[in-house]
């Protein structure tokens, strides 16, 4: 999504093809604190509400993700900086072919309830997130899998069973090697490993799944101690057995239904850190005020767009008029007066933070020009009624871009469009499972590994949790089953770029903007690092 170069550990993956690298272009790179920190203490910051129990194969949003992210760990730990993939949990992965791969633990990787971490406890965890009947959001990460198909439900309902329990692509060979093999080759397979719906999973999960709900057991650095809806508190493991140590004892993520109050929490030292600073505090920068030498930007993989909705029948098939409601939408006046500047008019659905990022895939139709979106929706047949565009209020800017995004389609092609809020986030997702979301939404992404193909295939791909579209095209899934048997990261590339290219002829979503991202913190810590994927670093920050 934005630009540095930052290259693959060579080292940790043999045989591996396809290099991470990102190409990248501005923002401001993440201040640190001016005094050395001190080991210990209890930091706060801010969080919302997830919408799920935090089992690392069912959380596919950033409420419950960045919790998750502290108390496990996986294979392969992403450079807070860089996005970089090394090895964690894994002592080496290993292929000759980008099909079959053969994984080595380290030995003496301890859960947080006292047992070690084995090669079952992976295998364990991936089937059962890949089975069908589980229900699990991360089933589809899964699909390149030998035998994801045989264990899918036979239909939407799940009456019929699948055939197995089992993926055969999955194979313990002993306590600290098991081996992975793929229907196709997948070139960038390691690169994903570090994303949380491939975390490990301790014996005592399947014992008793819902009582894992209630008190969630990882291997990461961090234990969960409490959660309510108000606030999850966790704690130092003490026999945390990874590279990755944090200083800080205990961390608090205080749920905000108003990001408002968050940052005034933040500018009065009564919580430690926020990753959204609120609209009008972008505007002229106030926030520098606020938090002198307490702030940053930094560029990280995310992207935002609109959805349209396809349970709407005037959108569902209208491609033309989609694209014309997309060019009534003035991206650059929108980020200079909402954003202060912070976000980057997108050209695509690609982030130019990772590599094989083209710039201008969705074409004029992402370039604002009123008139000629004015003739296009009426060549189209228009919408009829007023177009609505819904939101979660619980996220910083949110409402006053809706807002903003209504209102340029208002006044470009003359038709009522209103801005509609729900509550939070989890009720935001509901309404998108539930299938009663109408009109448009609003969309976002922040990468869950640094590649071009996270910012296609969990979003638009068949049945992919995050295809808030419902979007299915035979030709884009042809490109990317193509794209990851490719034998070359620049075919990879180029193929991956041609299944963006359909994205621009189908235009299921269109996108907004490229978001930085702001934070603030008290005057409580220090050496505070934000990561390329726009989350706090936890393994940095300190006391003062």
């Amino acid at each position: 999504m934005r630009g540095k170069t930052r290259a693959m550990a060579a080292a940790a993956f043999a045989s591996l093809a396809l290099v991470a690298t990102a190409c990248g272009g501005g923002g401001t790179a993440p201040q640190t604190g001016q005094s050395a920190g001190s080991t210990g203490g209890e930091i706060t910051i801010r969080g919302c509400t997830p919408k799920v129990a935090l089992i690392p194969g069912n959380t596919s949003e950033t409420c419950g993700g960045n919790v998750i992210d502290a108390m496990t760990s996986k294979l392969v730990h992403y450079d807070p900086e860089t996005a970089a993939p090394t090895n964690d949990i894994a002592e080496s992965i290993e292929t000759s072919d980008n099909q079959s791969f053969t994984v080595k633990l380290k030995k003496g990787y301890k859960f947080q309830d006292g047992t070690e971490v084995k090669a079952k406890n992976f295998v364990d965890a991936w089937n059962y997130t890949a089975y069908g009947p589980n229900g699990q959001a991360g089933s589809y990460f899964y699909a390149p899998f030998e035998g994801f198909g045989d264990v899918q439900c036979l239909d939407p309902d799940c009456k019929g069973k699948p055939k197995v329990k089992e993926m055969t692509g999955l194979k313990v060979v002993d306590d600290y090697t098991f081996t992975i093999k793929t229907t196709e080759p997948v070139s960038n397979l390691p690169v994903r490993l570090g994303y949380s719906a491939f975390s490990p999973l301790p014996d005592s999960f399947f014992k008793d799944p819902k009582a894992f709900e209630d008190k969630p057991i990882g291997a990461g650095p961090y234990k969960l101690d409490s959660k309510s809806t108000t606030e999850m508190v966790l704690s130092k493991f003490a026999d945390y057995s990874g590279a990755f140590k944090p200083s800080v004892d205990k961390v608090t993520f205080r749920i905000y239904a108003d990001t408002n109050a968050a940052y005034a929490d933040v500018v009065a030292n009564n919580l430690d850190f926020t990753d959204q600073i609120p609209p009008d505090q972008l505007v002229g920068e106030a926030y520098k005020s606020d938090l002198p030498d307490r702030n940053a930007v930094k560029e990280s993989g995310r992207l935002t767009w609109i959805t349209f909705s396809p349970n709407d029948p005037q959108l569902k098939d209208n491609v033309a008029l989609r694209k014309a409601i997309s060019r009534a939408i003035d991206r650059k006046l929108i980020a200079d007066k909402i954003f202060n500047g912070t976000v980057v008019p997108a050209t695509g659905w690609v982030s130019p933070v990772v590599d094989g990022y083209k710039e201008g895939a969705c074409g004029d139709s992402c370039t604002f020009d009123a008139a000629a979106a004015k003739k296009a929706f009426d060549a189209a047949g228009g919408y009829k009624g007023t177009l609505t565009m819904t939101y979660n209020a619980d996220g910083a800017g949110n409402k006053e871009y809706s807002e903003a995004v209504c209102n340029s389609i208002k006044n470009a092609l003359g038709i009522k469009c209103v801005a509609q809020a729900t509550v939070d986030f989890a009720t935001f997702q509901k309404k998108i499972d539930d299938n009663t979301m109408k009109g448009i939404f609003r969309s976002g992404w922040q990468m869950d590994y640094p590649s071009i193909e996270n910012f296609l295939t969990p979003i638009y791909a068949k049945g992919a949790d995050s295809n808030w579209s419902k979007y299915n095209s035979p030709t884009f899934a042809k490109l990317l089953t193509q794209a990851a048997a490719a034998k070359t990261p620049d075919e990879a590339n180029s193929l991956y770029q041609q299944a963006e290219a359909q994205l621009g002829k189908d235009f299921p979503t269109a996108p907004l903007w490229y978001p930085s991202t702001v934070v603030g913190w008290s005057d409580n810590v220090t050496d505070v690092k934000v990561t390329a994927f726009g989350t706090l670093d936890l393994v940095s920050i300190k006391k003062k």
